[in-house]
């Protein structure tokens, strides 16, 4: 029989939806086990090129199918999750089977009553709740039995429903006619002893003959078989075309006895039972959880309230029971009595006092614990041993066999069979569409589990601990497999359980567990091992220390490939543990040739970023704390929304959020929602706890939507969203617009007390609208405060001070603040003119003001003692967005950096170090390293190091300093500039020469040989040219156009001979130095050629470009030899996290250092990266390097020097 209409229409309209999300394979093992789709379809199906043109050929197939088709297509969407898009298709559901429109809507006549009253099928539960997709799914086998006899078993947990829906299934005009026209009988059976059984198959018999017209003389049987066959001839002969339906079965030789040949619908909580009978079999898989709705429905039913009406509990109840209907339906029944006992009965729940939750009811059992007992205790004695040590795992959590395998020191295969049986008992659930697969326990069985071994539960979680020793006395497993994952995600949580204090202190302050969990799990979950066991470690000092290593490192731990964990835990400080472990280990693998580096003048430079997060690819937008404090969200340009939590950075839920840039989020007050507008022109509210979508406000903006607020307070929950429109640009969702400004709005936000609503605009104003009226109130001309220029104000955000007197907003290069009853001026907060105010947050506890600036600063100011407190230093890129905790305690800001950053503001202060370029030069003497660099302002700055000790202060450069060189000496610094001049310093005096000639900026130069008597000198400039120079006279020898394009960099060979140019021009080129004539030019790089250096020997020439790519070539012929290891794009996609900018090879030429986003060490035979440094900043330009390679000094892009050593 064709599709129906309806059904037809439903999935041509959400079509598109469909063939975008579905994963076709998974769905299809469904419907093939269903039987509405062949092998072959599948086939045909599985061998299309990709998922999407899967997906089109499944529902082009399916639109030809039946009515079975689309509720097994329904129905396999539900059992892998997805939920939204069953939802879907559910309204369109055909609700009978073929020819069974004949009656009411619910097909439950009259004749149907009859029929099924005669067969002893119990009426619907005084409280039913329909469960469609399900009863669907029944019908649909029972269906199957219209033309041959057979079983459709339907299992499931104890409590789940089996029964209601096997006697809801058959409630059915059409099914009763059509299929089992004989009648439908039903007989209850539980746990039976022989005897009763027999009197249980003598009642039924008797049942049938007594329904008969001329019922039998017969005497009732005396033995089991003797009862077997009477059944056999009442349902062959008497009712050919019944259905029996046998209500709990649990013991396959009773299953048997009824194996005569008819039509039977059985329920159990194991699925394999009908493995010992013959004919056709069906399965239909009863899950346990009701959705939230549904629960919250059959409480609503019982204590005769509306669902709107119920209580706050009644959500907490509906989540604590599981979703299991017996729960949910005991304490129905028990509120029905106690309509005042939500809160005690929540509290039992919570407590798992399930002894308590009874009432008589038609179930078995009139308390959940007895329904958890007998399934268990089936079990052979051995087995029970067995079930009892799940009682150690986490909820939620699936493990794989060979977990279980090690705990109880079986073959895995012996262990798969025992894994069987718990789920073919419904004592446990298999996730199979993982290989291997996967089991888990249902919530209800796992808090039976606890609360029935509370007293053993230490000795249980020392028995894995133990066991797991045993099996991996070498150390733990790192193959990154299932059985791998729980093991070294859980075995702290064991540890901690079973009071093993002294081990779990042994494994968590070991570098070597922190580096291989880092690796396979990420560091968040080492982060929250510290914070949730800090006070079983007993450990301050050092646990803060493995914290803190953890936390400002967390977005390298992240990278892939994965960093050397004792390389970066190098950076910690010398008193660190983590550092003291590090440099033991560093010492013990460089004795067999392993590179490591030691930061010798680290203690000059302190992290003041207390967490640093790395959430998403690409800029990142908005991030705001929760109302507790807990949690944070954040959004930007990879279009998702990501919760994690606050202490440790771990990601709790991560939902595609738009079609577009997400430019905000933000929490509810009671922290149970999220909003969040986009660049798509959309508003959305999500639940945050189900990462559900709840609402999409679609045409409140024609405009990007560029901030949303809610209110502060629960009194009145609105939330107020601005845009780009030029005219509607500031809502309240569902409740007004606020008219005012025409040019868009950039932010709004509520008073504290939530009277006004405040919006900051391009037209140069703040308007505080009254939200009692949607008036507006009063308009601040922020644009009057910079009268000095004619260039545009752009208000980019306001905030209120904590007792609403005050409102500050963001403006060009200052913050202001204002007072709000007489829109005066108190304070003006303005930093330089090259940098803009991005955003800016006052704290609701104290006076900071947090201020967010282009120039990838943040700062907090003292709003009362106007003064600034503190710089926080070390993102990469713009900030845009920065909010104070609800306690103050703590500041988070997010970037372009793609991080968030949180800082402890108690901690934070102001730097009095002085900030140098990334541009400078370094002198190793003995026991004495002198660093040349240029500061902020243009002059050379000459000093010791580590004292730091200024030796000069040299000026006279107009522009940038992009250069600086000591001559082979010391004593002469050579320096270019952006104001294309090289100048030839004696800087110990001061004295200084001007070489001039070039066109545009000098990037750079180099001395053309290492003799002292040798005082010429090669530059080369963005005009292409490259020109040498005498130094001592001034005079310009050779000048040369030598690319197409600017050049990047030159180096001159050892020998003399030759130099080396590379240009934007995507090529390098090799020059004689005699006849300034090319000998080679080197093509392949596939972006500009930054960098490049000589071997010592003068034989190789390496270069580097700006994606990150370095080649080393033969000098001799111009071939290339080698391109060092593509194999390591970091998340900005590149190989060297930004452009290749230096090149150093070691005296012996075996070894080669570059600098792009951080410094790497190669092995030049090879080409293989062997070690790599990853600074605070980035964008390294130049690395010095001692004559022994021993000892590295750089610059990074926010200042910060390091002097490396290479550990020995």
């Amino acid at each position: 029989m064709a599709l129906e209409e309806g059904a037809r229409s439903c999935l041509l309209r959400f079509r598109h939806r469909l063939e975008q999300d579905i994963k076709p394979s998974y769905l299809m093992d469904h419907m093939i086990s269903d039987g509405v789709l062949t092998v072959d379809e599948e086939e045909r199906i599985s061998n299309k090129p990709t998922r999407k043109d899967q997906a089109v050929a499944l529902l082009e197939l399916l639109l030809r199918k039946d009515n079975r088709g689309y509720i097994s297509f329904y129905n396999a969407l539900v059992k892998e999750t997805y939920g939204d898009l069953a939802n879907l298709l559910h309204d369109d559901l055909p609700q009978t089977l073929p020819g069974a429109y004949k009656s009411s809507s619910d097909g439950c006549t009259s004749y149907v009553q009859t029929v099924l009253s005669e067969g002893g099928v119990p009426q619907r539960p005084v409280v039913f709740v329909s469960r469609p997709e399900f009863v669907n799914c029944v019908r649909e086998k029972l269906y199957r039995l219209q033309k041959e006899p057979g079983w459709v078993t339907v299992f499931g947990m104890a409590g789940s429903g089996k029964s209601v829906l096997a006697a809801e299934a058959v409630r059915h005009h059409g099914l009763i006619e059509e299929c089992f026209p004989g009648g439908i009988h039903w007989l209850s059976i539980g746990q039976l002893d022989k005897p009763d059984l027999m009197v249980k198959i003598q009642s039924l018999c008797f049942r049938l003959e007594q329904s008969l017209d001329s019922p039998s003389l017969h005497r009732p049987p005396n033995s089991l078989d003797e009862a077997k066959e009477r059944l056999r001839y009442l349902t062959l002969r008497r009712y050919p075309r019944s259905l029996l339906i046998l209500d709990d079965i649990w013991d396959s030789t009773v299953l048997k006895a009824f194996d005569i040949h008819c039509r039977i619908l059985l329920t159990t909580r194991n699925r394999s039972l009908t493995d010992s009978v013959s004919g056709a079999k069906y399965e239909v898989e009863v899950e346990s959880g009701l959705d939230e709705k549904k629960g919250l429905e059959i409480l609503a039913l019982y204590t005769n309230t509306k669902l709107h009406g119920l209580p706050e509990e009644a959500r907490s109840i509906v989540k604590e029971c599981k979703g299991s209907p017996l729960v949910v339906s005991l304490i129905g029944a028990l509120l029905k009595e106690k309509p005042n006992r939500w809160r005690y009965y929540l509290n039992q729940l919570q407590q798992k006092q399930f002894k308590r939750i009874r009432k008589s009811s038609s179930y078995d059992y009139d308390a959940l614990d007895q329904a958890m007992d007998a399934s268990i205790e089936v079990l052979p004695d051995e087995h029970r041993e067995l079930y009892k040590d799940l009682s150690v795992l986490e909820k939620d959590i699936k493990v794989p066999a060979k977990v279980l395998s090690v705990l109880w020191d079986l073959e895995p295969e012996h262990v798969e069979d025992i894994l069987e049986e718990f789920v073919n008992k419904s004592l446990l659930f298999v996730d199979s569409n993982n290989k291997p697969h996967l089991y888990y326990l249902h919530d209800l069985q796992l808090d039976f589990l606890v609360e029935q071994n509370r007293t053993q539960l230490e000795s249980l979680h020392n028995k894995v601990v133990h066991q797991y020793q045993q099996h991996y006395r070498d150390g733990p497993p790192t193959s990154g497999d299932e059985e791998c994952l729980y093991w070294i995600r859980f075995l702290t949580h064991h540890m901690a359980k079973a009071n093993l204090s002294q081990e779990l202190y042994s494994l968590m302050f070991s570098l070597d567990w922190v580096s291989i969990k880092a690796q396979i799990m990420g560091p968040a979950h080492l982060i929250n091992d510290y914070v949730e066991y800090g006070p079983i470690l007993d450990k301050e000092v050092m646990r803060s220390q493995f914290q803190e290593f953890l936390s400002l490192n967390g977005h390298q731990l992240e990278q892939r490939p994965f960093p050397d964990v004792v390389q970066l835990a190098l950076s910690q400080p010398h008193t660190s543990e983590v550092y003291r472990q590090a440099l033991l280990q560093a010492q013990d693998r460089a004795s067999t040739g392993k590179l490591y580096f030691d930061w010798l003048n680290k203690s000059s430079v302190e992290n003041l970023s207390r967490l640093v997060i790395h959430p998403h690819q690409g800029s990142i937008y908005s991030a705001c704390f929760s109302h507790d404090g807990a949690k944070i969200a954040s959004s930007g340009a990879c279009k998702t929304l990501k919760v994690f939590k606050s202490t440790s950075g771990e990601k709790l839920t991560e939902i595609q959020a738009h079609d577009d840039e997400v430019l905000c989020c933000a929490f509810s007050p009671d922290d149970r929602l999220l909003a969040t507008c986009s660049s798509d022109r959309k508003v959305k509210v999500w639940n945050v706890e189900r990462s559900m979508l709840l609402r999409v406000f679609e045409e409140e903006h024609e405009e990007q939507v560029n901030h949303c607020q809610f209110t502060n307070t629960t009194r009145r929950l609105l939330l107020a969203t601005c845009s780009n429109d030029k005219f509607l640009n500031v809502k309240v969702c569902e409740f007004n617009t606020m008219f005012g400004h025409f040019e868009p709005v950039n932010h709004c936000c509520f008073s504290p007390d939530d009277t006004y609503l405040s919006t900051s605009s391009n037209d140069g104003t703040v308007k505080l609208f009254q939200m009692s009226s949607a008036n507006e109130w009063k308009t601040i001309n922020v644009r009057n405060m910079f009268a000095e220029s004619d260039e545009e104000v752009l208000v980019k955000c306001s905030t209120w001070t904590a007792d609403g007197k005050h409102i500050i907003c963001a403006a060009r290069n200052a913050a202001l603040v204002f007072d709000v009853e007489t829109s005066d001026m108190l304070l003006e907060i303005r930093t330089n003119r090259l940098s803009t105010v991005q955003y800016c947050h006052a704290c609701s506890t104290s006076n900071l003001l947090a201020i967010a600036f282009s120039n990838y600063a943040v700062e907090l100011w003292d709003l009362e003692a106007n003064k600034k407190m503190a710089d926080c230093s070390g993102h990469l890129s713009w900030v845009q967005r920065v909010q104070f905790s609800p306690d103050g305690s703590q500041l988070l800001s997010c970037s372009d950096d793609q991080t968030v950053r949180l800082w402890e503001t108690n901690k934070v202060h102001t730097s009095s170090a002085v900030c140098l370029k990334r541009d400078s030069d370094v002198l190793f003497y003995d026991e004495e390293i002198i660093v040349s660099a240029a500061d902020n302002c243009n002059r050379l700055q000459v000093l010791e190091v580590p004292s730091g000790k200024l030796l000069a202060t040299l000026l006279g450069h107009t522009k940038t300093v992009l250069h600086c060189r000591f001559s082979h000496n010391g004593q002469t610094l050579i320096t270019s500039s952006e104001d294309t001049t090289i100048r030839v310093w004696r800087w110990q005096s001061g004295e200084c020469k001007v070489l001039q000639g070039h066109k545009e900026q000098v990037r750079s130069f180099s001395l053309l040989s290492t003799l002292p008597v040798d005082t010429r000198l090669l530059s080369w400039s963005f005009d292409g040219t490259v020109k040498m120079w005498d130094i001592e006279s001034g005079e310009k020898l050779q000048d040369i156009q030598a690319h197409r394009g600017a050049i990047l960099s030159c180096h001159v060979s050892p020998d003399g001979c030759l130099f080396a140019t590379t240009s934007a021009d995507k090529t390098a080129k090799l020059w004689q130095c005699e006849s300034w004539q090319c000998v080679h030019t080197l093509s392949g790089h596939q972006d500009c050629v930054r960098s490049c250096r000589f071997s010592w020997d003068s034989r190789c020439l390496a270069t580097g470009d700006d994606n990150g790519e370095i080649r080393l070539w033969s000098v001799k012929d111009g071939s290339l030899l080698r391109i060092c290891s593509r194999d390591g794009k970091d998340g900005m996609d590149s190989l060297h996290g930004g452009w290749v900018t230096d090149l150093h090879f070691s005296p012996d030429n075996s070894l080669l250092v570059s600098t792009g986003g951080y410094i790497k060490w190669w092995d030049v035979e090879k080409g293989e990266a062997l070690q790599t440094f990853f600074p605070t900043g980035t964008a390294l330009k130049r690395i010095h390097v001692s004559a022994d390679f021993s000892t590295f000094v750089t610059i990074d892009s926010i200042g910060i020097l390091y002097i490396l050593e290479r550990v020995v």
